[in-house]
C-alpha cells in the first residue's frame, strides 16, 4: 500500500528564506505526496517566491494568526498518512523523510518520529554565532520541535493539535501533551534538520527575550504540573 505524506509550511514574511526551504523538500530522497505553504498573513514577496514553485505546492493564504493556527489550516487541507513540517527559514537533510518513515515502519506502534537539529546562524549573527561555538544550543540536540517530527495523522487526533493560544512553544506543548498521551516516540540520532538563526525568528527571541523565556518556562511548569495531576488520579 501506497504511503503519503503531507509536508505543512507555515510562513509570515518568509521571502528571504522559504525558496531554500522548499528545495530542500524537493530534493528529498522520499518526496512526500504533497507540500501545503500556509502564508499567515504576510506582507513581503513572499506569495511572489512561493508561485514559482506553483508546479510543487499548494499555496493558502489567511490573516495573521500565529504559527500554530497556520499549522493546523495546513493539517486541516492535509491528505496524508503521515504529517511532516518545515518552517520557512530552516532546511530539511535530504534523507529526512525516508529515515524517519522507515525507523516508524520499523516500530509499529510509535506515532511520532523526531531526528537531530543543528542551529546555524546568519552572516549578520557571524559574531554570535562565533560567542555559542561551543555552547550546547550550538550543537546538535534532538529535536521537539515541529521541523523534526514526522507524525501518523491519527496523532492529531489522539494529541489535539496546536494550541493556538499559545505565543511561543506551541510545539513543546504538543510534545508534553503527546508524552501525557502515552504516545510513543522512535528518535533517530542522525542530524537531518538545520535550523537557521536569524534576528525575526522565535529561536533568536527566546535566547534574547527576557519575556519569551519566561513564557517558555511558565510553559514547561504549567505541563509538568498537568502531568502530577494525571499520575495521581
Amino acid at each position: 500500500m501506497h504511503t503519503s505524506i503531507s509536508c505543512v509550511v507555515p510562513v509570515y514574511n518568509g521571502a528571504r528564506f522559504i525558496a531554500e526551504a522548499l528545495d530542500s523538500i524537493l530534493v528529498q530522497s522520499l518526496l512526500p505526496t504533497e507540500i501545503i505553504v500556509v502564508d499567515d498573513g504576510s506582507n513581503d514577496a513572499t506569495a511572489e517566491v512561493v508561485k514559482r514553485y506553483a508546479a510543487h505546492v499548494t499555496y493558502v493564504r489567511q490573516d495573521n494568526a500565529g504559527p500554530a493556527s497556520a499549522r493546523n489550516h495546513g493539517i486541516a487541507l492535509a491528505s496524508g498518512d503521515f504529517l511532516a513540517f518545515l518552517d520557512a527559514d530552516d532546511l530539511w537533510h535530504k534523507d529526512k523523510l525516508a529515515r524517519q518513515l522507515t525507523a516508524l515502519e520499523s516500530n509499529s506502534g510509535a506515532g511520532i518520529c523526531i531526528s537531530h537539529v543543528q542551529n546555524f546562524w546568519v552572516e549578520e549573527l557571524a559574531h554570535e554565532r562565533e560567542r555559542m561555538r561551543d555552547q550546547p544550543f550550538a550543537q546538535p540536540m534532538p529535536g521537539y520541535v515541529c521541523q523534526c517530527l514526522l507524525a501518523r495523522r491519527t496523532m492529531f487526533d489522539s494529541v489535539g493539535k496546536f494550541d493556538e493560544t499559545k505565543r511561543v512553544g506551541e510545539d513543546v506543548d504538543w510534545f508534553m501533551r503527546a508524552d501525557r498521551a502515552g504516545i510513543l516516540k522512535v528518535i533517530v540520532a542522525e542530524l537531518l534538520v538545520y535550523r537557521r538563526i536569524h534576528q525575526q525568528n522565535m529561536s533568536y527571541e527566546l535566547f534574547h527575550s527576557q519575556k519569551a523565556r519566561g513564557d517558555m518556562l511558565d510553559l514547561v511548569i504549567s505541563n509538568l504540573h498537568n502531568r502530577r495531576i494525571q499520575q495521581n488520579k
